[in-house]
């Protein structure tokens, strides 16, 4: 059965005009598209940028309205122009990890206060405190620190951070916006396996948008490729990555910088 269910989602964009003489125009950055993504699923969405993946999600979350169509989770249809308290049933079942673990959390909130703030703005009842803390070890991270601020705290201290708020509340889907490239190597590599481990604990479904074809080959078990605003190819991780059948997909993977061995 599917989780989240996109029925011919459009969105166009209208570009001002530079002059009263020219005409209006609208621009499409996500062409009619249909997606279903199955609970426990981990769904990796790849392609250049400006192909469609971040207007994609924001779709799917309701940060952003459609010009035309429909998204559906666990059978409710989203309604971006709700108010915010009316989509609280949605923000409760989804957590977010943006690509910047630094510019995503508020510095003037300790990290208890930024994974607490969740449970705060959703009327979460029960003992934050002891929750917090609880993720945070769930992260990899001690509990003394929720009352240290962002700024004390490395890139993947940040992000583990931005993974432990994006959990506290007990979500069945999470979302990540290229959040591991703003990470370098080994970081990159620690908080890879943090998410694979969550994934396997919290039975989430994963809906992972990524231009690490490494990270998707990884963590997803379903790839979605897009290009200039369409779905182009989609299927298994391993037939997709393996034996892509467009040329689109062929020309994305031959790309992937490749380091030579020396001769012995």
């Amino acid at each position: 059965m599917s989780l989240i269910e996109a029925r011919s989602l459009t969105r166009d964009f209208v570009i001002p005009k530079r002059s009263a003489f020219e005409r209006t125009r609208t621009q499409t950055a996500l062409a009619p598209t249909d997606l279903d993504i199955v609970e426990g699923s981990s769904v990796g969405i790849i392609g250049e940028s400006g192909s469609g993946k971040s207007t994609l999600i924001r779709l799917l979350l309701g940060l952003d309205r459609p010009t035309a169509g429909t998204v559906t989770v666990d059978g409710r249809t989203v309604d971006a122009t709700e108010s915010a308290k009316s989509l609280h049933w949605l923000r409760r079942q989804t957590g977010l990890v943006f690509q910047d673990p630094y510019a995503s959390l508020d510095p003037r909130m300790t990290a208890g206060q930024i994974i607490r703030e969740p449970l705060w703005a959703l009327g979460i009842d029960g003992d934050h405190r002891t929750r917090v803390h609880a993720v945070l070890d769930r992260v990899g991270l001690d509990a003394e620190m929720a009352d240290r601020y962002p700024h004390e705290f490395s890139g993947g201290q940040r992000q583990r951070i931005a993974l432990a708020r994006a959990i506290v509340h007990g979500p069945r889907i999470l979302i990540g916006d290229e959040p591991l490239s703003a990470l370098d190597v080994t970081v990159r590599a620690q908080i890879l396996d943090l998410l694979i481990e969550l994934r396997r604990t919290a039975d989430l479904t994963l809906v992972l948008v990524s231009h690490d074809i490494g990270v998707v080959q990884n963590l997803c078990d379903t790839v979605v490729v897009m290009k200039d605003g369409s779905i182009v190819e989609r299927g298994s991780t391993h037939d997709v990555l393996l034996r892509p059948t467009q040329d689109y997909t062929k020309a994305l993977l031959a790309a992937i910088p490749v380091i030579p061995v020396p001769p012995e």
